[in-house]
């Protein structure tokens, strides 16, 4: 199964560049037209914000044709269209004018908006990315009424080649006063929009024409910091999981000895601590629907981040591989629904429930339901931005027919199968017929506060290499250290595990045992850190602004951390279901 998927990504994800690619492999003949593609402008500091290139009142060639985009692209936001600028294989330019309009005081105003924003804009030629900002702020005169504002009207491109294949490409913008507009005062503007193109032979070769993409992020200071972050982590994690494991095994060896003795010495001894609720502790969870379809949704989304991270580690997200990693989301969690729905409604078998279709529409919705509703806020601000982050109406009704052709029927395939499994709830001690009565507990022992004792641990493991991320997801660096994060993945995964079980057995030995949600959500609390991060990444690490921008940063994030709830919540509960079946099989209970 796990084979056939990631096969089947890699040849779509192929397919994809293939698209793009030219029949000669990017090979060009000297004064080959090689096609120059504007995608978007946008804010800098606002990275969902961005907008058609030609929104902008900028030259608009009279051909200009749209690129077919893939679904990834079109998530992405990516709509490229054909650039004014002639960029020849091999051909040099100099100072040519690519056109000579009347700037109107409207498109005056709308560039001196655009500038005084920090706007930038991004091309791609022969697949190769480029930026530049389109003009600059004059702060000299400190008083923001006397700032001047000036539109770049002169692009330079300097492109590298290797025999017949285009290798790298820069563009700079010409900061010179006479390539200047002054767009300060409300008025008509005549401006001759010109562009220069420099041709030079390097040695570099196509292969390895996107290293230098990535290499920010793998440079010796950066990679010095990620490991210096990852032994932090390591050593601080294991120094407090080694101190609770040493204390969690000599406490649980002492209670097998006491146990034990107690068994010898006299039957009617009253009994205490964990032991004592044997009769309670398998007594299934309230809403068992619910339950299990968190465990059957988490479960879906542990393998959809596993077959994530294979990918990434095989190298099909490099840089700027436009939507790769959209469409590889899209596709897997579709494929992986099957594994919901087996999951969900098997344990609710096992917890003698009776209505599982109830549970597998309930499994189907449970993280799709509130991610398609924050969908539809955001693409309803963003249409009102008139922004490319609003999905065309054509790539909605894919998006729906993935869904009802792939996920769905998948989903009740998997919930059939998971009816007709006949897996029984392996529970080593008989359930009393009426529960047991709980025992009042102090306060730090209510479900908030071990929540947040919970999740305090993990973060921590994780929180140096969370920002990289965000600057990565929600900024313009570029993430390509994998192996890393796999690395703080697979910590994640072992400190939510064991926190989870040494909280569930303190739970026990204080004789509450109605430990299956709470060990669901102790495991997940993690997720509610990540958002109470993203506060304080938005206002202190980050310049985002305006109400778009807001919503997609908050609204999204929800999305991703109610995600990570549920996965963690699940490996949290299923660490701690195996630690309560190996305890309890290891006494006698009548």
């Amino acid at each position: 199964m796990a084979v056939m998927v990631v096969n089947a990504l890699l040849l779509l994800l192929s397919g994809a560049d293939q698209v793009r690619s030219s029949a000669s492999d990017h090979r060009c003949k000297e004064g080959e037209v090689v096609p120059l593609h504007a995608n978007k402008v946008g804010p800098f500091h606002n990275p969902s914000e961005t907008y058609r290139y030609f929104d902008l009142p900028f030259c608009y060639p009279a051909n200009a044709t749209e690129k077919k985009e893939a679904l990834g692209e079109v998530l992405n936001g990516d709509r490229l269209v054909s650039a004014p600028y002639k960029l020849d294989f091999r051909s040099g330019k100099d100072s040519e004018t690519v056109c000579k309009k009347t700037l109107t005081k409207e498109d005056v105003a709308q560039f001196r908006d655009a500038v005084n924003k920090d706007f930038y804009f991004q091309m791609y030629y022969d697949d190769l990315p480029i930026w530049g900002f389109i003009g600059k702020v004059d702060k000299e005169n400190k008083d923001p009424s006397e700032y001047r504002y000036y539109l770049y009207k002169h692009i330079h491109f300097e492109i590298f080649y290797n025999k017949d294949r285009v290798i790298e490409i820069n563009v700079r913008t010409d900061a010179h006063s006479h390539a200047l507009v002054d767009l300060t005062e409300d008025k008509e503007v005549d401006v001759e929009f010109l562009y220069t193109v420099k041709w030079k032979e390097t040695n570099i070769p196509y292969e390895k024409r996107m290293d230098k993409y990535s290499q920010s992020s793998s440079l010796p200071h950066h990679l010095e910091i990620h490991w210096f972050s990852i032994i932090n982590s390591c050593v601080t994690v294991l120094l407090l999981t080694g101190f609770l494991a040493t204390i969690l095994m000599r406490v649980l060896k002492n209670d097998f000895v006491k146990y034990a003795h107690d068994e010898e010495a006299a039957e009617d001894q009253e009994e205490t601590g964990w032991k004592y609720i044997h009769g309670d502790v398998f007594r299934y969870p309230k809403s068992n629907s619910l339950f299990a379809a968190a465990l059957g949704s988490g479960t879906q989304l542990f393998t959809l981040t596993i077959f994530i991270f294979i990918l990434a580690l095989v190298g099909v997200f490099y840089p700027y591989n436009r939507g790769a990693l959209f469409t590889a989301l899209v596709v897997i969690y579709a494929l992986t629904s099957g594994i919901a729905g087996y999951t969900a409604t098997s344990f609710y078998c096992q917890l003698e429930g009776t209505n599982w279709v109830r549970n597998l529409l309930l499994t189907g919705c449970l993280f799709c339901g509130p991610l398609f509703l924050m969908f539809c806020f955001l693409n309803t601000v963003a249409i009102t931005y008139n922004a490319t982050a609003a999905l065309p109406f054509g790539t909605i009704v894919v998006i729906v027919l993935i869904w009802t052709l792939v996920t769905s029927p998948l989903l009740v395939l998997g919930g059939i199968a998971g009816k007709n499994s006949k897996a029984e709830f392996q529970a080593p001690c008989r359930t009393t017929k009426y529960p047991r009565e709980i025992p009042p507990l102090p306060w730090y022992r209510g479900t908030v506060p071990q929540m947040a004792m919970a999740g305090f641990l993990p973060f921590s493991a994780i929180y140096i290499e969370l920002y990289y991320i965000f600057a990565s997801v929600w900024g313009h660096r570029i993430y390509t250290i994998y192996s890393i994060l796999f690395i703080v993945f697979i910590i994640l995964l072992i400190v939510t595990a064991f926190i989870t079980v040494a909280l569930t057995y303190f739970q026990l030995a204080a004789e509450d045992h109605e430990w299956w949600w709470r060990s669901f959500l102790c495991g997940g609390s993690t997720g509610i850190f990540i958002y109470a991060y993203c506060l304080y990444y938005y206002y202190a690490r980050s310049d985002m602004s305006g109400f778009m921008q807001t919503s997609f940063f908050f609204g999204y994030m929800a999305c991703i951390c109610y995600g990570f709830f549920l996965m963690l919540g699940t490996v949290g509960f299923r660490a701690a279901l195996l630690f309560v079946r190996h305890i309890y099989r290891s006494i006698k209970c009548e």
